[in-house]
C-alpha cells in the first residue's frame, strides 16, 4: 500500500473522529469528502466526481463503497480492508446499493451523521441518498465533525507541509528570471509547475491564478495567454502541493517602472499583513485576523479595492480547490490553535486606475508568533 503515514496516525484520527461521533450519538458516518476519506484511510483517487461512500462505524470498522474503476485505487492507495463496487448499469441507484451495503452491515434503523457540505456528494446525489433512506434511517448533518479536526496539524503532516513551502518558494524563484517585457506566460507558469513536479509535488487542487494587465485584478484562473508588455503588471496565486498538502503564496510583479500608486498599495497590502502576522495567535479567533488586515487598508482609505476575505486553512485538499475550512472573514468566532496552516492574501485591487498588489503566504500557527513557510521577502518585485 501506498500510505503517506503509519497506522498509527490513521488509529489516533479515526479515534478522534469515532469520539465526535459520540458526543453526536451517531452510529455511524456516511463519508463523502474526498479529504475526510484520505485522512482517515490514505485513500487517494479523484473518483468522488461520481457517487462513493466511506462508511465509519462507532465500532471502528470501515467499508467503501465505489466504482470498479477505483477498487484496485482504493486497494493500493488505502488501509480499507472491506471494499465493495456498486455496478454500473441502465438506471443504475447507487444510492440504493448503499442502502443494501448498510443492511448487509446490519447498520439500517442506525442514527446516521452525513457529510453533505462537500463536493463529493452533488445536490442530485444527496436527493437520492435522503430518498434511499427516508424510511431505513435517521440521519443528521455532520459535515462540521472532521473539518475542524483535519485543520490542527500532526507533526508528520507539518512535515509535509514544510517540504510543500519550499517548492512554492522554489516556483516563484525558478519563474522571476522569466518575467519581463516580452515574456510568454505560458513559459513563466510552465516553469512554476515544473519546478513543482520536479521537487516531487503533485497538481494543485484547483488551477494557478496568472493574470497580467488588467487581468491582474483577478483572483481566479481564465483560459488564454498574452505576452507581457513593456509596462505592465502580473498577479500570481499558486500552491505547491506535496502528498496533497498545499502551501499557497501570491505576489503581484511589476514589469517596468511601478506607478505611484503600485507603490502605495504595496505599503499598505504590506503593513496590512505584518498586522495579520501579529493577530494570527491563540487568545485571538478568525474574525479578528481579518479585522487586523481590514483596519489597516480601510484606515488608508482603501476600503473599496479590498475583499470581504484576507485567507484560510489550507492543508491536504482535492479539487475544485486547495480552499477549506475556516476562513478569515467578520465576526468568524472560529479559535486560532497551534499547528493550524493559515494563508493570508492582502489583496488590493484598484478597478479605477487598473492597479493591483496581492501579497500572500502561508504560515503554521506556534504558540506564539506564527512560522513562516515562506523565506523570501515581502517586498515590491520589479522586472524591467
Amino acid at each position: 500500500m501506498a500510505l503517506h503515514f503509519t497506522q498509527e496516525e490513521f488509529d489516533r484520527r479515526k479515534a478522534a473522529t469515532i469520539a465526535k461521533m459520540t458526543d453526536r450519538k451517531l452510529d455511524a458516518m456516511l463519508l463523502f469528502a474526498q479529504e475526510s476519506m484520505y485522512w482517515l484511510t490514505g485513500y487517494d483517487t479523484f473518483g468522488y466526481c461520481f457517487f462513493q461512500c466511506l462508511v465509519l462505524q462507532k465500532t471502528g470498522e470501515l467499508t467503501l463503497l465505489t466504482r470498479s474503476a477505483d477498487l484496485r485505487q482504493a486497494q493500493l492507495t488505502s488501509n480499507i480492508e472491506d471494499i465493495r463496487t456498486w455496478v454500473d448499469r441502465g438506471n443504475a441507484s447507487p444510492a440504493i446499493q448503499l442502502r443494501e451495503m448498510l443492511d448487509d452491515l446490519n447498520l439500517l434503523g442506525c442514527n446516521f451523521g452525513v457529510e453533505y457540505d462537500t463536493h463529493g456528494l452533488t445536490a442530485a446525489n444527496g436527493r437520492a441518498l435522503d430518498e434511499a433512506l427516508r424510511t431505513f434511517a435517521d440521519c443528521q448533518d455532520a459535515s462540521d465533525i472532521i473539518p475542524p479536526l483535519r485543520a490542527i496539524k500532526s507533526r508528520d503532516e507539518l512535515a509535509y507541509i514544510r517540504k510543500a513551502g519550499e517548492l512554492s518558494d522554489l516556483a516563484l524563484t525558478e519563474a522571476l528570471p522569466l518575467i519581463h517585457a516580452g515574456a510568454d506566460e505560458g513559459k513563466i507558469l510552465a516553469a512554476m509547475q515544473g519546478a513543482i513536479f520536479e521537487g516531487g509535488g503533485d497538481y494543485p487542487a484547483n488551477e494557478f491564478i496568472l493574470g497580467s494587465g488588467p487581468d491582474a485584478l483577478l483572483c481566479r484562473y481564465k483560459a488564454g495567454r498574452r505576452k507581457l508588455d513593456s509596462q505592465d503588471q502580473l498577479t500570481l496565486e499558486w500552491a505547491a502541493a506535496y502528498r496533497h498538502y498545499h502551501v499557497p503564496m501570491m505576489r503581484t510583479v511589476v514589469i517596468g517602472q511601478p506607478s505611484k500608486r503600485h507603490e502605495e498599495l504595496f505599503e499598505i497590502a504590506k503593513e496590512a499583513l505584518e498586522a495579520v502576522e501579529e493577530a494570527m495567535r491563540p487568545g485571538n479567533n478568525f474574525g479578528d485576523v481579518f479585522d487586523a488586515h481590514a483596519n489597516i487598508v480601510d484606515r488608508a482609505g482603501q476600503q473599496a479595492h479590498r475583499l470581504n476575505a484576507c485567507g484560510y486553512s489550507v492543508g491536504a485538499r482535492f479539487s475544485p480547490s486547495w480552499m477549506e475550512w475556516p476562513m478569515f472573514y467578520r465576526s468568524n468566532d472560529a479559535e486560532i490553535r497551534p499547528n493550524m496552516t493559515l494563508f493570508a492574501h492582502m489583496i488590493l485591487m484598484d478597478s479605477d486606475n487598473n492597479i493591483a498588489m496581492c501579497p500572500g503566504q502561508t504560515y503554521i500557527t506556534t504558540e506564539d508568533t506564527p512560522e513562516s513557510l515562506s523565506k523570501l521577502p515581502i517586498e515590491m518585485l520589479v522586472k524591467k
